[in-house]
Order: C-alpha cells, then sequence, then structure tokens
C-alpha cells in the first residue's frame, strides 16, 4: 500500500464519477473520459450502489487513473478506499471526523472534507485534513446540499484561512466560470453535471481544465 499524496496533488480538476441513475454513463466511463480529459482528480461518489457494485466500478476507476496519471478519491468510505487502494477518502459533514480514522488510514489516505460555511472551514482547518471543499459555490442541481449559493467571496476568505490546504470549490461550476474560481482563491474545483452530463464529456473536461488554468493565470 502507497502512502498518501502531496495535498498539491489535489489542485486541479476534481471530477465526482457518480452513480446517479439520471446520467446518461455509468461511473467508471465518467471516471475514463474524466481521466482523458486532463482532470486532476476522480472521485467516486456512490449513493445508490451496493458495495460489491463500488468496488467493482473502484477496481475499473484505480487501473484507468493509474494509467492517466490522475488522482482517484473515494467518497465517505475509508474501509473502499482502503480496498482499492485509492489516494485519498472524502468525508462529508455527516460522515466520521478525519480523527475517527484508524491509523493505517490516515498513513495511505489524504482526507478531504466538505464545508458549506465559515465555521465548519474553521473547524476542518483545526482537523488533519488535506484539502477542502467548499460550497455550493453558485448554486447546484447535481446534490442537495440543504444549502443556498456561497459566492465567490465567502470562497476567497476561506481560501486566505486555508493557508497551504487547497480549498476546492464545488457547486454550479463549468467551463464558463471556473476561472473565476480560480481568480478568488480556488485550489482546485469539482464538478459532476458539466462534465458527467455532457454530450463529450472529455472535452467538457478539457474546456473546464483549460478554463480554470487560464483564470489562475489572470
Amino acid at each position: 500500500m502507497s502512502s498518501k499524496p502531496p495535498r498539491d496533488a489535489f489542485r486541479g480538476l476534481h471530477v465526482l464519477a457518480d452513480d446517479d441513475p439520471r446520467w446518461p454513463r455509468g461511473p467508471v466511463e465518467q471516471a475514463e473520459a474524466a481521466s482523458r480529459g486532463g482532470a486532476a482528480v476522480v472521485q467516486l461518489r456512490a449513493k445508490h450502489a451496493t458495495d460489491r457494485e463500488i468496488e467493482a466500478w473502484g477496481q475499473a476507476i484505480r487501473q484507468c487513473t493509474r494509467e492517466s496519471g490522475t488522482r482517484f478519491v473515494v467518497n465517505d468510505r475509508f474501509d473502499l478506499a482502503l480496498l482499492l487502494d485509492a489516494d485519498g477518502v472524502h468525508l462529508g459533514q455527516d460522515d466520521l471526523p478525519p480523527s475517527a480514522l484508524p491509523a493505517e488510514a490516515r498513513s495511505a489516505l489524504a482526507v478531504g472534507r466538505s464545508t458549506h460555511d465559515l465555521a465548519q472551514a474553521r473547524q476542518a482547518l483545526t482537523e488533519d485534513v488535506d484539502y477542502l471543499a467548499f460550497g455550493p459555490l453558485f448554486g447546484t442541481q447535481s446534490k442537495d446540499t440543504g444549502y443556498a449559493a456561497r459566492g465567490l467571496d465567502a470562497l476567497q476568505q476561506i481560501a486566505a484561512l486555508a493557508s497551504d490546504r487547497p480549498v476546492v470549490a464545488i457547486g454550479g461550476i463549468d467551463a464558463s466560470n471556473a476561472g473565476s474560481a480560480a481568480r478568488f482563491g480556488a485550489g482546485g474545483i469539482a464538478v459532476i453535471s458539466a462534465v458527467v452530463a455532457a454530450d463529450d464529456p472529455v472535452t467538457a473536461t478539457q474546456q473546464i481544465v483549460d478554463s480554470f488554468a487560464r483564470g489562475g493565470n489572470a
């Protein structure tokens, strides 16, 4: 089992390979397209599947992300992340806190933490996490967060607090606004529908990667 990657490995575009049945492709096809399009990270987000299905998808995604040099993260489940030799686990506000992870998981997996407001971000920064997700930045229809759009000013404030830990903005991001997230301090951005619902998900991934890179250099 490999040791966890550095925090900077989680900068750039995160594509969530999602098992919601409304998407035209399954998680493995989504992940393969994101990897070919230049995503930095693929996160497997499976809310409708059995553990056996998740394992099968995860094995296939782990293979394609190794081939492309893409980081692989598993949502919610550190046990499956370890089983799949993933690079990280992403924990939501209702998941186990990072402090509850066993030592084996802490040494092998980078940990991401979802945050939705300043108080949650401040708390996450006291935890042993490697990156923060923050949103919904512009609102979202891909998943129910229970939170209104947070906006660029809030992103900028949290990015300033986070110091060397990347803040990954999520929620309503696509090629048209990815650059603005970069200009307001996001170290990364995360998308679902902008890639997985696209007619050409490889091209969609490339366009978002380019927009984010241009914004960061503006």
